[in-house]
């Protein structure tokens, strides 16, 4: 999950939003028309266009953002990460931790429907239907048969997902998941208006019939340049809803988004340059927040040369991470030789499963890649095929690209080339597989080591590397399916170590975020999993 910035818009971009954002940006405050109070704005950069806002088939975080502040789950994570009420007022669990039956508030659609456990159960059947393709079903799998209704082979009816009444659902589980009432706060969890999405194949693409149940409501969407929502006056605690008025605009370049928010264009920022990163630091300009993220490159097994473990090893260590931080991130992330990142809790309570399994998983070696290298048939590089190298276009994806790209040209004599392709284009390259190496990057869905590993399952619509093995696939199972964390958490080490001997993605560094504020903007809430920022309790101070 990340975002993209295009350069060659820039003069463009600063001066349409110069235009645009007069009225409303900086001063968060803008007379209402009619009246003599202020409307209450912020005015944030999202940074891209969105690649959908349908929650069933949205997988970035961008996509995510934008829908936290229109739909509301069975819960919500408040500013600890934990879930809390939402949808749900409140819920019950059997004692064998399989059975969840949720009792529904009194809630509107914004069309002023009612929200009921019907739209919950259509909705979640909808994520795991295989007509939708959703890359995201297998967060459904938890439910009972939802991978098998995904899979074919089992009716809808069958999906332990029921609306008992229109304001209980019954959810039964395959196993006890101790971190699924945090999965019903997921985006993709999301309820839809049933009635609406049944009478609107693409209502997802029209501000009309873009209905959602969440503190804000979307009124004006223009693509490529930004999105407008709008407190929501049916929304369950309206009264607890501060903000008036939120638009999230969509300029990509990081220079122009620093400068918008310096002259006071806009409110937030979270994609300060490189180059600025530790001025903006230092000058306690920019905050950093720790982040449940990896960022890495994937190798696609299927095309030569990384159809070979050894070359894909050679790759991984051959380039050095610690420079990469120092000279082109300059965010203080940690070196990454493992998938799952800190902050993640371990078997033992206060144990941090990233301390406990050790990043050290492989070095940094060029000699020993070099060895690898000549072992899969390519000695000093001789005989390898030209190295492409994918990115979504950005400019501090480019950079660290570049390196990569040097690192790899002196270490293994490799001729390496770069391609960058915007978002939503680039999204459809991975998940076409018509790539060679790709950048990337993931953030936890939710607090548990099985959001950085379930999605690298043979045939999971997230493993766009090609890559299985059944080994590792038993092994994310056990961990599924054993409620004992001693063992699933024992089993998801073991499965790391696998995915790291194989090697089919390549990690780089663990993410931190550093994200800008003017100070008047308070109770901004920096998700560490979900979308980039939580509105939901965001007030103006002046």
């Amino acid at each position: 999950m990340w975002r993209n910035r295009k350069m060659f818009v820039v003069l463009a971009v600063v001066l349409m939003f110069s235009f645009v954002l007069t009225a409303c940006g900086g001063g968060n405050k803008a007379a209402n028309e009619g009246n003599k109070t202020e409307e209450k704005v912020i005015t944030y950069n999202l940074g891209t266009e969105p690649e959908t806002l349908d929650v069933a088939t949205a997988t970035g975080k961008p996509e995510a953002t934008v829908q936290m502040a229109m739909f509301e789950g069975l819960t919500r994570l408040d500013a600890n990460n934990q879930p809390v009420p939402g949808m749900a007022e409140k819920w019950d669990i059997s004692p064998d931790g399989l059975v969840y039956t949720f009792h529904l508030r009194d809630a509107k659609w914004t069309n002023g429907d009612p929200v009921t456990a019907e739209d919950f159960e259509f909705a979640w059947k909808r994520l795991l239907n295989p007509d939708t393709a959703a890359e995201y079903s297998y967060q459904a799998f938890y439910i009972k048969n939802g991978e098998k209704y995904n899979a074919g082979e089992v009716s809808a009816d069958e999906v332990g997902v029921k609306a008992l009444d229109a304001k209980t659902l019954q959810v039964t589980l395959e196993t006890p998941t101790p971190y699924f009432l945090s999965l019903t706060a997921f985006p993709n969890l999301y309820p839809v208006n049933k009635k609406v999405v049944e009478a609107n194949p693409d209502w997802n693409t029209k501000v009309e019939t873009l209905v959602g149940n969440g503190p804000f409501k979307i009124i004006n969407w223009e693509h490529q340049q930004k999105i407008e929502l709008v407190k929501n006056p049916d929304y369950w605690a309206a009264d607890d809803v501060k903000i008036d008025k939120i638009i999230m605009t969509m300029v990509e370049s990081e220079d122009t988004e620093l400068s918008m928010f310096e002259s006071g264009q806009i409110d937030i920022a979270e994609n300060p340059p490189t180059q600025e990163v530790r001025r903006l630091l230092d000058e306690k300009i920019a905050t950093m927040y720790p982040d449940l993220g990896i960022y890495y490159y994937m190798f696609n097994v299927k095309q030569e040369p990384f159809d070979d473990p050894r070359v894909r090893k050679a790759f991984a260590m051959a380039i050095n991470r610690q420079a990469i931080i120092d000279n082109v991130t300059q965010a203080f992330q940690k070196p990454a030789f493992a998938v799952v990142p800190y902050g993640i809790p371990d078997a033992v309570p206060g144990e941090d499963f990233r301390e406990k399994g050790g990043n050290n998983y492989f070095t940094e070696d060029v000699a020993k890649a070099k060895e690898l290298l000549a072992e899969a048939g390519y000695p000093d590089g001789k005989g390898l095929p030209e190295i492409k190298i994918l990115y979504n276009t950005n400019e501090g994806h480019q950079k660290i690209a570049e390196a990569i790209m040097e690192m790899w040209k002196k270490n293994l004599g490799a001729n390496v080339t770069l391609t960058n392709q915007e978002w939503q284009v680039y999204l459809n390259t991975r998940a076409a597989g018509d790539y060679q190496v790709a950048r990337a990057g993931w953030g936890a869905d939710y607090t548990d080591a099985m959001t950085f590993l379930d999605m690298w399952m043979t045939g999971n619509g997230n493993n766009q590397t090609n890559w299985g093995n059944p080994e590792y696939d038993r092994l994310i199972k056990e961990a599924k399916s054993n409620p004992d964390p001693a063992v699933r958490i024992k089993a998801m080490h073991d499965a790391e170590k696998i995915l790291m001997d194989e090697m089919p993605i390549m990690p780089i560094y663990f993410y931190t975020n550093v994200n800008m504020y003017k100070p008047w903007v308070k109770g901004v809430i920096v998700p560490m999993v979900g979308g980039y920022q939580e509105f939901r309790w965001a007030y103006i101070e002046k």
